[in-house]
């Protein structure tokens, strides 16, 4: 067997698997997006408050698939080295990482459970107030003088 036809043959195994993992993955990113959404019109008042002072600027990253977690999405907030990662895994749960300096070990985390089989398509109460929690600390850290 050549190496085209090895890796072609590798691939279709894979993706037979992964084939249960599509409608989980869909609602994933669904609720990253959603979440995503919310980060960036909050972010957008803070951007706004903070006009007379642009270096407390932060970014907001755009939603990928997750680093560590293949049946995940992810999307980070940033300023400098200090990080927050917000996690959507298809399994269930948000998983709220941060705030932390990058290229130290993460943590702490937070989750948030969802059930992975009903329809998620906006964030609940529930991660919106941890959402906020975990912001607000980033904030305060990434604005330390």
């Amino acid at each position: 067997m050549d190496l085209e036809e090895k890796l072609a043959a590798r691939g279709r195994e894979l993706a037979a698997r992964e084939a249960t993992q599509a409608d989980a993955l869909t609602r994933a990113r669904v609720l990253a997006d959603a979440l995503h959404h919310r980060v960036s019109r909050a972010l957008a008042a803070y951007e706004h408050a903070i006009s007379s002072a642009p270096w407390l600027s932060v970014v907001q990253g755009g939603v990928q698939q997750d680093d560590k977690h293949l049946h995940a999405f992810e999307f980070d907030v940033r300023r400098g080295r200090h990080r927050v990662i917000v996690v959507v895994k298809s399994r269930g749960d948000v998983t709220l990482v941060g705030p932390f300096h990058m290229g130290k070990d993460e943590g702490p985390c937070r989750r948030v459970g969802f059930k992975p089989d009903d329809a998620v398509d906006a964030p609940t109460d529930d991660m919106i107030e941890a959402l906020g929690e975990v912001l607000d600390r980033f904030l305060v850290e990434a604005a330390a003088p």
